[in-house]
């Protein structure tokens, strides 16, 4: 841990949460005669140099790797950098742009700084099982400190893809299932990373990605074609993107997949008529990693066809693929392009650049003390530490198993209890992994010599060592123990035999969710699943940690096992986290921002769903010529919301202030709350309406507002929620957004399922 002194501890926990006033002011027209002034010296060749963006390759995200970058730069056929870091690295390549390019235009220097830079957060979708937008914000608002510390302005985040499968590896880079969480995430990750101005120089430009639903990719196959109506679309998918753009976020990056048969790269009805001049964003559009190169693949023609059809689409900056920079001048000479279509990317590129303060200052974020200051500094550790245990889902804790005793033996068992560099979770590309404890290092700094810990691996992670290979890349490999499964299990049950109570670390590796990272099978691996089976045998307590990137099939787990932690993955100061958890010191308040099916059958799986001509009656899993399985229960096994506390919280019935909502005016929903366990706790309460007819089908239930509280034991509090007309409204099928008169159901409870209601009408 860095030793920093009290005046230096305050300057940089102030510059958290505020960013600093511009040297001096700026103004549109300021900014667009500027901008004219520039353009009308550049040449065509100069201004296609703009579109291009390439990779330093220190943190390499696809299968190519830019070239020749040095002399690129020099010769202005170059507008961005990606996985470039340190101040040094970056004053280095700004002074190639700006002291021997001809027009020396500063370059952008972009990274995915996901959740956290070298200060790692809960993954995005253990950072939405916290439900607590400010924590959130404050991420973002530490990741974009760090991060511009190290010579950065562009972060290629929020990830704000709504996923409601639990095969596709991405799931764990956004934020769930659901439309209203995920909006009000994006909004707070976007105001984090911008800050109040982003010409201070410890903020980011935010990337709203991947554009658009991304998520929804068929059979939750990376990169697979995505199909829908534009009626869902627009109600469940669109929403988050455009919630990020209205926070003000300044660039958007385009998804691999195609649209009702047109990749978004090439899409201009999305990336135009919607993104433009539907919603009116004046940012500029990234594609992702080779994506316009992709499009030979998707059919749409040669890569000089590709990219003149995205450049007309509406893309601005094509990564690392190089298209532009090789084809547009040709196209523009034959006809294919107009110099207007290069004019209008380049200007938004300019304007990117001239926002951020780099005409101003190109060497604004390459001081080397900030970095040394607010890099790991202990604030972030601290932060990073509460939001890890803030993300914990406790999902059953029968017979009380937690919190643990601090003292007697504990045995720590499992692939996962002595791993470090995987406790970080995927999208961690910065990560200091050397100074990441483990769950085993964290509990010993944490319980000191008061608990008395056995440990032993356990099991293999995975049955097959290929496997394996593939599926902890980037060098987060767990160690192979090659000898047979039997001697390994019985060494470890012989440790469990020694202790009070068995703590299993176990589940999926770091990257065994994220990009390319699909999984058919979405259960604990089997050999993980033998030695659980085993450690249960014992008769000693067991409380299964899981560590995992998705919701996984836990239906063997949820009936054998007393107690289970969903700990995700919790980012730098896991270790320590889940030890505070475990032993009491922090009581689990996180809910899933994802429904966990019962099994993969039943994917994709959602609460807000739509009811059918056949709904099943309420408690029965089987009913013939129904809506249902043969074989297995339509419902989930922990449902959306869900996530249980060591203390018990009560509530009382559902009031309103009125039985009916006027088209002005507004509708007070409240409930008491109650903590009447002994533990102070917080508590989620969430909020969801239901439309009960309508001119379209509407989905049984839709979260419409939250609230999260802390109660004393024996403390009651009332929560309420105002309900307006812009909360009852939805895009009917002729797309005009609309609130219909008539009936509505109003929920309040602890999740999506167990909750009370009331009802009021909507008058005309």
């Amino acid at each position: 841990m860095k030793k920093i002194s009290a005046s230096i501890h305050l300057f940089v926990l102030a510059i958290i949460f505020m960013a600093a006033l511009p040297i001096q002011a700026q103004t549109p027209s300021d900014m667009n005669r500027f901008i004219d002034e520039l353009m009308g010296r550049m040449t065509v060749n100069e201004k296609i140099g703009q579109l291009n963006l390439v990779t330093a390759g220190e943190a390499t995200t696809g299968s190519v790797v830019s070239t020749d970058v040095e002399i690129k730069i020099s010769e202005g056929k170059i507008g961005g950098i990606f996985s470039m870091t340190t101040p040094k690295r970056i004053r280095a390549a700004q002074e190639l742009a700006v002291n021997q390019s001809r027009l020396k235009i500063p370059l952008i220097f972009g990274l995915d700084v996901i959740h956290g830079y070298k200060t790692i957060f809960p993954i995005p979708l253990g950072l939405a099982a916290t439900w607590d937008m400010g924590l959130v914000e404050e991420t973002a608002r530490i990741a974009a400190v760090e991060a511009s510390a190290d010579g950065l302005n562009w972060t290629f985040s929020p990830m704000v893809d709504i996923s409601r499968d639990a095969r596709w590896g991405r799931i764990s880079e956004g934020s769930g299932e659901d439309t209203y969480l995920t909006s009000r995430i994006a909004e707070a990750m976007v105001h984090g990373y911008q800050g109040n101005d982003l010409m201070a120089d410890n903020t980011l430009m935010a990337c709203v990605k991947h554009f658009a639903l991304y998520g929804a990719a068929e059979a939750g196959r990376d990169y697979n074609a995505t199909d829908m109506s534009l009626h869902r679309m627009y109600n469940e998918y669109l929403p988050p993107y455009k919630a990020a753009i209205d926070a003000g976020a300044g660039s958007v990056m385009t998804s691999f997949n195609d649209i009702n048969g047109v990749p978004a790269t090439a899409n201009k009805w999305l990336m135009t008529d919607v993104l433009r001049d539907q919603w009116g964003f004046g940012g500029f559009v990234v594609t992702d990693y080779t994506a316009v190169n992709e499009l030979i693949d998707h059919g749409l023609g040669n890569l000089q066809e590709v990219s003149a059809r995205s450049l007309q689409a509406g893309i601005d900056m094509d990564m690392v693929g190089e298209g532009f920079l090789t084809t547009l001048k040709k196209s523009l000479d034959e006809g294919r392009v107009s110099e207007a279509d290069i004019d209008r990317a380049c200007r938004r590129v300019l304007e990117a650049k001239y926002k951020l303060g780099l005409f101003d200052d190109p060497f604004r974020y390459c001081d080397e003390s900030r970095a040394e200051e607010a890099i790991l500094h202990p604030a972030h550790l601290a932060k990073a530490r509460e939001a890890a245990g803030k993300s914990f889902v406790l999902l059953k804790n029968d017979g009380h198993v937690l919190p643990l005793k601090k003292s007697g033996t504990v045995a720590l068992i499992g692939p996962l209890a002595n791993t470090g560099s995987n406790m970080p979770g995927t999208w961690s590309v910065s990560a200091d992994l050397e100074h990441t404890p483990s769950l085993l290092e964290g509990m010993r700094e944490v319980l000191g010599n008061r608990v008395n810990i056995i440990h032993h691996h356990g099991s293999n992670l995975l049955e097959d060592a290929d496997y394996q290979e593939r599926a902890t890349m980037f060098g987060r490999a767990i160690p192979r123990d090659n000898r047979p499964e039997e001697a390994i299990l019985a060494e470890a049950v012989a440790a469990a035999q020694q202790a009070d109570v068995i703590v299993a670390a176990l589940g999926e590796s770091s990257e065994m969710s994220g990009e390319s990272s699909s999984r058919a099978d979405i259960g604990i691996p089997a050999i993980q699943q033998r030695l659980l089976a085993e450690l249960l045998k014992t008769g000693k307590p067991v409380v299964l940690v899981l560590f995992t990137g998705r919701p996984l099939t836990l239906t063997w787990e949820e009936e054998q096992v007393p107690t289970i932690l969903n700990a995700w993955f919790g980012g730098t100061e896991t270790g320590k986290a889940v030890a505070d958890v475990l032993f009491g010191d922090v009581n689990p308040s996180g809910k899933l921002p994802v429904t966990f099916p019962r099994h993969v059958g039943q994917v994709p799986l959602y609460y807000s769903h739509k009811n059918t001509g056949r709904p099943l009656a309420d408690e029965q899993w089987f009913q013939k010529f129904r809506s249902n399985y043969l074989d297995v229960p339509n419902e989930p096994l922990y449902p959306f919301g869900y996530g249980l506390s060591y203390t018990t919280f009560v509530y009382g019935d559902v009031t309103l202030s009125s039985d009916s909502l006027q088209s002005i005016g507004s509708l007070a929903v409240s409930v008491e709350v109650s903590n009447a366990g002994e533990y102070t706790g917080e508590e989620v309460i969430q909020l969801y309406i239901r439309d009960v007819v309508g001119s379209v089908t509407r989905p049984v239930k839709e979260l419409k507002g939250f609230r999260k509280i802390r109660l004393e034991p024996g403390q009651s509090e009332r929560v309420t929620f105002k309900l307006t007309v812009d909360d009852l409204k939805f895009y009917d099928a002729h797309l005009d957004y609309v609130a219909e008169p008539g009936e509505f159901v109003v929920f309040v409870g602890t999740n999506s399922r167990d909750t009370r209601e009331a009802r009021f009408v909507l008058a005309d």
